[in-house]
């Protein structure tokens, strides 16, 4: 009989895939030793793999390239990093290799702008696209970026009053977005995104506001849907009503030339995850470009905001099985040494699915487990795979340490589970390790931050106080 852990990963899915490999019992991820990382650094473990990030940049700048190419689109594509997904200076080290641009969203965005402009990370050439509702601060950095020559920098108007508040401070021309609030898809708790002018107003708004303010450039139009993109009738609907807006706007705005399809391509959740990116790209370049021509319009430069696809698939994390606990005839929790509502935020808060795998033992048998975090939390467990209702995992033995990994973990989980800060029943936050490849071949880890210690938690609520 197969009763292998491998032989239920090999009959389920197809397996090895293009990251994930194995050798002998061990996991490798891009052709990383998981068990050696373990061996030298311990668990729990946090580890980002740095090429990943350029890998995923390229490829969708080379699917916008060929899309151009076939459908004669004559205008630019520019790929922008949404920073909210991680903020960290490694991934911006990283990512601004690749000649991209950046989207902000809040008002410490822009002093981080300001220290890659100083490092030569990016320069003056480089969009800044500045979205998110704006106050105080956030304003007057936006003036500051803009007051200081970087005329690149894009504020996206996401309601009526912004425009005088940002006109108060910017002392120069400065060029402009306007983010349209698009309608949410039927099963949302709510109508319309509170994010920017609705789809009937814009055209309205630019003619009163805009059209004859010698101090205003209108240049780009933002839009962007809750969803992601897919490959479904809500998608194509809301992607025709922006892009008539778009030939409306465009009509009454020869500067106009912009169109900011946003973030939300989706990254792997699953060893059975599909998703035919070049064939999404190739129509929403082939549904533009048709509106345009119909309309007798120049086709616009195309920006995206890609976050947790830049981001996303270059981050893991490592725990070990610390003991198994049978509460009934069916169930049994694998306890993992840290929590998953402090490291994995995203499984408790919006029930999101990582791909996870046993690191070693693969070939003892396995049995169905529930995972179980160490917060004194009922919500802190995870329960399912992506695809399946279930988890297998190596059965558990005592005197054989098992070990699990959550992969493309990268994305908004170090900030939304505070980083550095305090954690639910102060659990410690794990140690964190960055991995490089050298133009050999060459991997290279460093850490990056150590596990927290009892000293710097009791620092963080007033104990050290005298």
């Amino acid at each position: 009989m197969n009763t292998k852990y491998f032989d239920l990963i090999n009959q389920t899915y197809y397996f090895p895939q293009e990251e994930f490999t194995l050798n002998k019992d061990n996991l490798e991820f891009h052709n990383i030793d998981l068990m050696k990382l373990v061996e030298k650094y311990g668990t729990p473990l946090k580890f980002t793999y740095l090429p990943q990030i350029s890998n995923n940049i390229n490829k969708a700048k080379n699917w916008f390239r060929k899309s151009m190419e076939k459908n004669n689109y004559e205008a630019k594509y520019y790929y922008c990093y949404c920073t909210k997904s991680s903020h960290f200076q490694y991934i911006m080290n990283e990512a601004f290799k690749n000649n991209i641009h950046i989207e902000t969203s809040s008002a410490f965005d822009i002093n981080i702008v300001e220290n890659l402009l100083e490092s030569g990370k990016i320069n003056k050439s480089t969009y800044v696209i500045c979205n998110g509702f704006k106050r105080d601060q956030y304003i007057e950095n936006i003036a500051r970026l803009i007051n200081n020559g970087h005329k690149n920098t894009i504020p996206i108007i996401d309601n009526y009053e912004e425009l005088d508040i940002l006109q108060e401070q910017i002392k120069r021309k400065f060029k402009i977005g306007i983010r349209i609030a698009a309608e949410e898809e039927p099963k949302f708790e709510f109508y319309t995104s509170r994010l920017g002018i609705g789809y009937k107003n814009i055209v309205q708004f630019y003619k009163k506001q805009i059209q004859d303010n010698k101090k205003l450039e209108l240049k780009m139009l933002h839009f962007f849907i809750n969803t992601g993109i897919n490959d479904n009738a809500y998608y194509w609907n809301e992607l025709v009503k922006c892009i008539k807006v778009y030939v409306a706007l465009k009509k009454e705005c020869p500067t106009l030339d912009g169109l900011n399809i946003g973030g939300g391509f989706p990254i792997k959740n699953s060893l059975a995850f599909e998703y035919d990116y070049q064939y999404m790209i190739d129509e929403i370049i082939n549904q533009i470009k048709i509106a345009c021509d119909e309309a007798e319009v120049d086709v616009p430069n195309i920006f995206t905001e890609f976050g947790s696809y830049t981001v996303g698939e270059s981050g893991g994390a490592i725990y070990q099985i610390l003991y198994q606990k049978q509460q009934n005839d069916r169930e049994k929790w694998n306890m993992i040494d840290s929590s998953f509502i402090t490291t994995l935020p995203d499984t408790w808060a919006i029930n999101k699915r990582f791909i996870m795998l046993a690191v070693n033992r693969w070939n003892d048998t396995y049995e169905r487990v529930l995972l179980g975090g160490m917060t004194c939390d009922s919500d802190d467990y995870y329960n399912s795979e992506q695809n399946m209702n279930a988890i297998y995992l190596p059965k558990y033995n005592k005197e054989k340490p098992l070990y699990i990994g959550f992969f493309n973990t990268g994305a908004y989980q170090e900030t939304i589970g505070g980083y550095g800060g305090l954690h639910h029943c102060l659990i410690p936050q794990p140690k964190h390790i960055l991995i490089d490849k050298d133009e050999n071949g060459i991997l290279a880890t460093e850490v990056f931050s150590e596990q927290q210690t009892a000293d710097d938690v009791l620092k963080i609520l007033g104990y050290d106080k005298k």
